[in-house]
């Protein structure tokens, strides 16, 4: 039985909130961190907020930022909401005890290819943190044109800026629910780690946070200025407007959010080189810029040269990641044995590479090994390629998440995103079915919600780390084990490639 819910309070910076304790966690829900991007803010680096009079309300989640839905194909598997409103640039707090003191911080930077998400959704509930003794932030930041929208104009990675000013407004504000600015973890899947990956690389997140979470999401989808420009013009086109900041950010914001999808959609279904050069492959026309001052350089470049060498990170991904976009789109028993070759191909792999992923899974579809490829180009070797860039002795774990089997969920596997409501420990959720099936198991919440509470309290998930010579994984499925070098005779085929 719940307990009764009571109110709470805290005094922040700006002004008083007023959440509420049940169970033994205090939530304080949609507490602005910067002004409203709108009118005079509209594409515009984030603006400190205004304090507030009398006592704010944070009983309940906030605005989100203007978006677009989902493609359908991916809509059941990702329930989004959306809360109007002009404070959308707002957090989420849990809290075992607003009067405790030095408790750690995990801060969740959302997915959704920069194009869809936000901090408030169910399975990101931080209760199940809090009730471990950490203090649990999520986040909304700007997404699609408003966030990432590349000009050359000297404006730029606006949604990162706006993710500095979160982890800024945790620095300033969380003692006052417990926490230590001292101790704070930031994490993030699929564009959440992508963005987490980038700011250990910008100099202006420096001493933001002291460890790192990359799930399925790593550093190899930068765009180039050029790539950015390239983005923009096609944009612009699309509006029937200059490509020019002004003439974009007076295209009503509903307008420009659909306009943006619907150039998200053409890049995914008809991925034209001829049109989008690589941008073809990675599919992501809106993600962070190398600008030269916000992003001053590829983030595997600012590894290799020891940037934040010293920060623990824990960096992965799931075994089945691709196996999300070809079970969602219906297309994995389309494939081929020519359009395997084709598709590996297209990723730089040799037909002789393509015949080692089939000895591997001699029982395997052509679209499952296509699965097997692209989850291997778009997420594993990333993943690794972190790993490497920060060197031998450095604070840094790889996991592999390895559950369900396809047959227990539809299909999917241990697919892109599955791994999520196992670390928030919010499997009981039935909008998540979907993706995760109907049986989700307790002892892969224990062990998953685990070890990313040790690694958030003490810098280490409980296995090896990782090093170029026995490259030890971390295997998650009800349990941890560990694994030296998991599939490296694939792992090799992309050397030289990515």
């Amino acid at each position: 039985m719940s307990d009764t819910v009571q109110d709470s309070f805290v005094t922040i910076k700006s002004g008083k909130l007023a959440g509420q304790t049940a169970d033994g966690v205090t939530a304080f829900l949609g507490i602005p961190y910067a002004a409203p991007p709108f009118g005079k803010n509209r594409m515009r680096p984030p603006r400190p907020v205004e304090p507030w009079h009398g006592t704010r309300d944070a009983t309940q989640y906030g605005p989100t930022v203007p978006k677009d839905e989902y493609p359908p194909v991916y809509q059941p598997l990702f329930p989004e909401v959306v809360f109007d409103g002009e404070h959308c640039l707002n957090l989420n707090v849990w809290t075992p005890d607003p009067n405790a003191t030095g408790l750690p911080v995990f801060v969740w930077i959302h997915g959704g290819s920069f194009m869809n998400g936000s901090g408030s959704i169910g399975e990101y509930d931080g209760s199940a943190f809090a009730r471990d003794r950490i203090v649990c932030v999520t986040i909304n930041y700007r997404l699609s044109a408003d966030g990432f929208l590349y000009l050359g104009d000297g404006l730029s990675n606006l949604g990162l800026l706006d993710q500095i000013a979160a982890l800024q407004w945790v620095r300033d504000n969380i003692v006052a629910f417990g926490g230590d600015p001292a101790q704070v973890t930031v994490g993030g899947e699929s564009a959440g780690a992508m963005s987490v990956t980038t700011l250990m690389s910008m100099p202006l997140a420096d001493g933001l946070f002291q460890r790192a979470i990359l799930q399925s999401g790593a550093g190899a989808y930068s765009l180039t200025p050029d790539q950015g420009r390239l983005v923009a013009g096609h944009l612009a086109e699309a509006l029937g407007v200059p490509a020019t900041r002004e003439a974009i950010a007076d295209v009503p914001i509903g307008q420009l959010a659909k306009t943006a999808a619907d150039l998200v959609t053409k890049v995914q279904t008809n991925p034209d080189p001829g049109k989008w050069g690589s941008l073809a492959l990675t599919m992501l026309p809106f993600a962070p810029a190398i600008d030269g001052d916000v992003l001053p350089a590829a983030p595997l470049e600012t590894f290799a040269k020891g940037h934040n060498r010293d920060i623990p990170v824990l960096v992965g991904s799931t075994r089945d990641e691709a196996r999300l976009f070809l079970i969602a789109a219906g297309t994995i028993d389309l494939v081929d044995e020519a359009t395997l070759t084709a598709g590996a191909g297209a990723y730089g792999l040799s037909p002789e590479a393509v015949a080692q992923y089939r000895k591997n899974r001699p029982v395997a579809s052509p679209g499952d090994i296509l699965a097997a490829v692209a989850t291997d180009w778009h997420f594993r070797i990333p993943a690794l390629r972190v790993a490497e860039a920060r060197g031998d002795g450095a604070p840094t774990w790889v996991y592999r998440f390895d559950y369900p089997e396809p047959a227990d969920n539809y299909g999917l596997g241990a697919c892109h995103g599955a791994e999520i409501p196992y670390v928030f420990d919010t499997t009981g959720l039935p909008e998540i079915r979907p993706r995760i099936g109907e049986s989700p198991s307790a002892a892969v919440v224990g062990a998953t919600h685990g070890a990313w509470v040790a690694f958030i309290s003490g810098g280490d998930p409980g296995w090896s780390r990782y090093d170029l010579t026995r490259r030890v994984t971390g295997l998650i499925t009800d349990e941890v084990t560990e694994a030296a070098d998991p599939d490296g005779d694939e792992r090799v085929l992309w050397d030289g490639i990515r």
